[in-house]
């Protein structure tokens, strides 16, 4: 005969099985902030990694632009000082210790980018310069990594929406109130930088 259980035992079931699904969607949702907490962080390490060969290729590029051939004196000028900004963005984020000083590097990076984009050189009046191999690489390269830019740009926004998404939800902003989870800002491109920077071939 099976043994009947008093209400008062009943309760205390009820209540334990209550408690019980309590933690563990207590440990789920936890686990899901550092989940996506992590996610963040590992598409944030992707967006340097690729700023940083960005950096690196675009003096390279200038400096290819301006070694092969003899332009004139004005625009002999602005390849120099663009090389020298494209310098000190590389430099810039290279030496960047915290995510403020990073972004303000990129955004250096940026600007390096769009002014080379800006530079009006028509090739076809240097074909020398159109057939240079080191030229034509590091045009290729540059533009293979403008789209690992913006892929990677795109991915780690993707990965902050379904963060700040978790943190705001309730209640699972009751447990990153707790443990001191915040909304991360969104990578935000300057206007224009969308555009791989090459050399006018108009």
């Amino acid at each position: 005969m099976a043994m009947k259980l008093s209400n008062g035992m009943k309760i205390l079931i009820g209540i334990g099985i209550l408690i019980l699904l309590l933690v563990f969607w207590f440990i789920g949702a936890y686990n899901g902030l550092i989940k996506s907490s992590a996610e963040v962080e590992e598409s944030w390490a992707n967006v340097e990694t690729q700023y940083q060969r960005r950096a690196d290729l675009i003096p390279n590029l200038v400096e290819s632009v301006q070694g092969a051939v003899n332009f004139e004196k004005e625009t002999q000028t602005e390849i120099a000082a663009l090389r020298t900004s494209a310098v000190a963005a590389r430099d810039a984020l290279k030496s960047a210790r915290n995510q403020q000083e990073t972004l303000a590097a990129m955004k250096q990076v940026d600007s390096a980018a769009s002014t080379f984009s800006g530079l009006n050189i028509n090739v076809e009046n240097y074909p020398q310069l159109k057939a240079t191999e080191n030229f034509l690489s590091l045009q290729a390269q540059l533009e293979g990594t403008e789209n690992r830019v913006a892929v990677s740009r795109n991915r780690y926004n993707e990965k902050v929406k379904v963060l700040n998404v978790k943190i705001k939800r309730i209640p699972t902003v009751i447990i990153a109130n707790m443990f001191g989870y915040e909304a991360q800002p969104f990578f935000e491109s300057q206007p224009g930088t969308q555009d791989a920077p090459k050399v006018d071939f108009s």
